[in-house]
């Protein structure tokens, strides 16, 4: 098991968001979190990120307890964020957002290594290295978002609605990258709201309601529940 949360109420002042959330990651997996807008995945994320402070619960990254960690020192662990809405430097040339991104003592040590992998899986962002990311197309600009968050060499990925704003044909794209990065030895954990093709891609799965986990099971087995195909596939 990489990840373990456990329990976790959360939410913003006040406003709770999150009620008794708890899900696990294994290393190798693609686990999917799913649900309607404002279901409470994004927060979920934040506070697995140590960007927001859970009311109660623990978090455990491997054997670690990191429920009290700073972001960067989750970061420094092998936590790693894409956050919604990409979020680049758009003055900054490809090769320097990812520069960039290079900020903790591995991730500049590795740094060359990491590019040579990076240009492997994403060749688009070799060829636009040079080129500043605010020009790039939608679906480059969410290629090279995950590209950055791969220079801190992560072993654990999060992605969060890496498909937001893209034309449907981009859609199954880029969420297919979650299946190549699986491939190529990455642990994801996607927040996404096409469900139907991120629970094909997906190893296990969670589906949220309302700040709440209201169902689990593997890819295939969401996929074929009644209630799923009711409620996030029209079926």
């Amino acid at each position: 098991m990489l990840l373990k949360v456990d329990g976790i109420d959360a939410g913003y002042g006040e406003v709770q968001i999150l009620w008794n959330i708890s899900l696990t990651v294994n290393k190798g997996e693609i686990v999917a979190l799913l649900g309607s807008n404002g279901a409470g995945k994004t927060t979920t994320l934040r506070v697995i990120s140590g960007l927001l402070q859970p009311y109660k619960g623990r978090i455990f990254f491997g054997e670690k307890d990191i429920t009290d960690l700073k972001p960067y020192e989750r970061v420094e662990l092998g936590l790693s964020l894409v956050p919604e809405g990409r979020q680049l430097f758009p003055r900054l040339s490809v090769y320097k957002n990812l520069k960039a991104a290079a900020y903790t003592k591995r991730a500049r040590e590795k740094f060359e290594d990491t590019l040579e992998i990076i240009y492997n899986i994403f060749p688009i962002l070799k060829e636009r290295r040079d080129q500043p990311a605010g020009t790039l197309s939608g679906g480059e600009q969410q290629m090279l978002a995950i590209a950055r968050s791969l220079v801190t060499r992560p072993r654990l990925l999060m992605m969060d609605e890496p498909s937001l704003g893209l034309a449907p044909k981009l859609v199954i794209e880029i969420i297919n990258l979650a299946s190549r990065l699986r491939d190529e030895g990455y642990t994801v954990l996607l927040v996404e709201q096409n469900v139907h093709h991120a629970l094909k891609i997906a190893d296990r799965a969670y589906i949220m309601e309302t700040g709440r986990i209201v169902k689990e099971g593997s890819g295939e087995e969401l996929l074929q529940d009644p209630d799923v195909k009711k409620a996030y596939l029209g079926l």
